[in-house]
């Protein structure tokens, strides 16, 4: 790709004691691309995606926005950056709707101080209608919802708030078969405005149809980025268990 990246970080590395994470790790992320990010558990990709999300600090490596090198320490300044992330656990508030879920700590008020209730759910409304038009059950709690439907809450509030940037936690995990295909319509949407998403994923399936690129880890190091286009399932498999780039594909 010729144009720059939303986001690169460049040979990241993070020890935890004498235990290196991530070692000297570089990937990059695209408009309206997703890339995932893929390796067995404690192969350090959730640690990488944290460095960017700001719940980890880096000990060595840039992390570079637009171009441009970006202080992100903690998850207010990945925020600042429209960098978001929406974990497998949603983080929403099961007692309370989709209206208010979205605008929970970013409420909107009236000079008074009460509740614009009207107002946050018209947005809501508008918001929703443009990613999942099916949704229509923004009176009841977020508790009472399908995963895909509760995905898609999440997924709004961090557009409604310009994230640039997305980091998903493996959003189909535990989902049924429809409810799977309503996220990847989810994913195909903020695709077409130019959000760029970093998708944690083991489901090779998942991200040979979902993702555009993939980057695999093994031991806290990257075995390599490939584009999916370019390999089938065995060959990402092969990545994630031998710790190579399968031969004759070429890196992206």
């Amino acid at each position: 790709m010729t144009t720059t990246p939303l986001v690169e970080m460049r040979d990241i590395s993070l020890s935890f004691g004498g235990v290196h994470a991530v070692r000297d790790v570089s990937v990059d992320l695209h408009p309206g691309e997703v890339v995932g990010v893929l390796g067995h558990n404690g192969a350090g990709k959730s640690c990488l995606m944290k460095i960017l999300s700001g719940a980890y600090r880096r000990d060595e490596g840039d992390i570079l926005v637009d171009g441009k090198v970006a202080r992100i320490t903690n998850p207010r300044e990945a925020r600042a950056h429209n960098i978001e992330t929406i974990y497998q656990t949603l983080a929403l508030a099961d007692n309370l709707n989709a209206a208010a879920n979205l605008f929970l700590g970013r409420e909107l008020r009236t000079p008074f101080g009460t509740l614009r209730s009207a107002e946050m759910e018209e947005e809501t409304r508008q918001i929703m209608n443009r990613l999942n038009p099916n949704f229509r059950k923004f009176g009841s709690p977020v508790a009472h919802l399908s995963g895909g439907q509760r995905q898609s809450v999440a997924i709004a509030r961090a557009v409604y708030f310009n994230a640039r940037v997305l980091i998903m936690d493996e959003p189909t995990a535990a989902l049924g078969v429809e409810e799977t295909r309503m996220v990847g319509e989810l994913i195909e949407e903020l695709k077409s405005r130019g959000i760029g998403i970093f998708l944690i994923d083991h489901d090779v399936h998942q991200v040979m149809r979902l993702c555009d690129r993939a980057s695999v880890m093994k031991n806290g190091s990257l075995v390599g980025t490939v584009r999916t286009d370019d390999v089938t399932e065995d060959d990402l498999l092969e990545m994630i268990i031998l710790g190579k780039t399968p031969k004759g594909r070429a890196v992206a």
